[in-house]
């Protein structure tokens, strides 16, 4: 089963406490329901301000764990968060009114992870030839046409009614955009001073005259 891709702006907008995204380290994470297990907890309080941002930084990129540093006073190693102590790091002192009896912390939670944060998104502009309406969308890189589709249903419900084309060849709906020859010319743009939104490619939607796929 192929994972699901998320945009940053898509994490973005999931930034309340009842409603909690975060993204690191390339994945995102739906929080939410651990926020509800920790509700009112000041622990809870580092999570919250971070709500719909990635917060790779708070991770050591080779092992994955929250990076460390050297108290300077006990030479002990302990975890590094300098926005404050949060849910499951253990308090720089033995307590009596902390344990560590929850099981995996959140951050190797698997449960929580729920798809994948794109390496790099694109705008495209969809063109339906029957009504002549355009949208401009992001996209992920990662995903095959059929993704891209399912990101257009809000706007076309009979999506899947249409032959997809781009510089009128049929578009392979199993494949990505760039392996369609769609290319990525983000770059190219930035390189030469140009504004890229003048220039998106352009996917053209020829109707099949078939309604049965809503």
């Amino acid at each position: 089963m192929r994972p699901k891709y998320y945009t940053p702006n898509e994490v973005s907008v999931h930034n309340t406490l009842k409603d909690l995204w975060v993204s690191f380290l390339g994945k995102v994470y739906d929080l939410t329901p651990l926020c509800d297990d920790y509700a009112g907890d000041v622990l809870l309080k580092p999570v919250i301000a971070s709500a719909g941002k990635d917060i790779s930084h708070w991770f050591d990129k080779k092992t994955k764990e929250i990076r460390t540093h050297v108290d300077p006073v006990t030479g002990c190693v302990f975890p590094y968060t300098p926005h404050g102590r949060f849910v499951h790091i253990p308090p720089p002192c033995p307590r009596t009114d902390w344990t560590n009896d929850f099981g995996r912390p959140w951050w190797k939670n698997d449960s929580f992870c729920i798809g994948i944060l794109s390496a790099k998104t694109r705008f495209i502009k969809i063109i339906n030839t029957l009504t002549s309406q355009e949208h401009i969308i992001e996209v992920c890189s990662e995903e095959i046409m059929s993704e891209i589709l399912d990101r257009y249903l809000k706007w076309n419900q009979h999506a899947a009614s249409y032959t997809w084309k781009y510089n009128g060849v049929n578009l392979d709906m199993g494949k990505t955009l760039e392996q369609n020859g769609v290319a990525d010319e983000d770059e190219e743009f930035y390189k030469l001073s140009m504004n890229d939104d003048e220039f998106l490619p352009a996917i053209h939607l020829y109707f099949n005259d078939d309604l049965t796929e809503a």
